[in-house]
């Protein structure tokens, strides 16, 4: 059982839709369709990932890797057993308070958010890590160049080089501004770990950035909409990437209108790999960005 844990945050405008955030399934355009005319206060907290979370942080998983083969409720428990590292964000206990938000929209059990990190070289062996290993693979042979498959394929297989597969998902009307805190407690938490003796003594993280593109017309070049605007900073460090339209993986049933008005955007996923002694200096730039410095 994990224990709670609270990392305040900060109180922010929402926009909430009519329906409820837990959909029976996720899909690339869930992120899409949450987005309404309702203005609404929700006051967040970043906590420890609990059990009652797994179905959501699944959610959000899901969101990432739509139809690949990847176990994500049994990742989502991995998240959960590593009850000293990662934050899941929720809404603030109301302490007999009447939320501004209407129950039907944001229940109790609602995630809008989970940054964490998974050591994928250690539990490699694990079923569900063992499929997004091979997942990752498969994708950088139909999509990467030769090199970047020869690079992909030698950190996997070197267990001295311990990869950290870093998870920042959340719902895409939440603003930039709640990641700073999520990854500045995050890196703190990997310190005091890899302290401990933990295996979090990280030489690579490797991330999925979800974005949308609008693809080159008439001589311009492409334009990238990244679903969570902190990660461009996190690609351009990158030390190798790749990256996959999912647009036949997609569920145009939410949303769909919305890209289509939009000059056809196409999602996209981008595989990238960075050096972990960035992060420090990484999350310093996002700070600066969100700050407008």
């Amino acid at each position: 059982m994990s224990s709670k844990k609270n990392k305040n945050l900060h109180k922010m405008e929402e926009e909430v839709s009519d329906d409820d955030t837990e959909s029976s399934g996720a899909s690339e355009d869930d992120d899409l369709a949450y987005a309404g005319n309702e203005q609404v206060q929700i006051d967040f907290e970043g906590r420890a990932p609990t059990d009652p979370d797994s179905h959501g942080i699944c959610q959000l998983l899901q969101r990432v890797f739509l139809k690949a083969h990847v176990n994500c409720m049994l990742l989502a428990e991995l998240i959960i057993a590593q009850n000293f590292v990662g934050s899941v964000i929720s809404q603030c206990e109301s302490d007999g308070i009447e939320s501004d938000v209407d129950d039907d929209m944001c229940d109790d059990s609602t995630i809008f958010g989970i940054t964490t990190v998974l050591n994928i070289t250690a539990k490699k062996d694990t079923p569900c890590v063992d499929q997004l290993r091979a997942f990752i693979i498969k994708k950088a042979e139909k999509h990467a160049t030769d090199a970047v498959v020869k690079h992909f394929r030698d950190i996997f297989g070197d267990e001295t080089r311990s990869i950290g597969y870093l998870i920042n998902e959340r719902f895409i009307n939440i603003p930039t501004e709640i990641s700073v805190p999520l990854l500045e407690n995050l890196e703190r938490e990997i310190v005091k770990a890899h302290q401990k003796g933990m295996k979090f003594d990280f030489v690579y993280y490797l991330m999925f950035i979800k974005l949308y593109r609008k693809e080159s017309k008439k001589g311009k070049p492409h334009q990238d909409f990244y679903t969570n605007a902190e990660e461009e900073l996190l690609v351009e460090k990158a030390i190798n990437s790749f990256e996959y339209s999912v647009v036949d993986e997609s569920d145009m049933g939410m949303g769909g209108d919305w890209l289509k008005a939009d000059g056809n955007l196409i999602p996209y996923r981008k595989i990238i790999l960075f050096d972990a002694k960035q992060l420090p200096d990484l999350i310093i730039d996002i700070r600066k960005q969100v700050k407008g410095e």
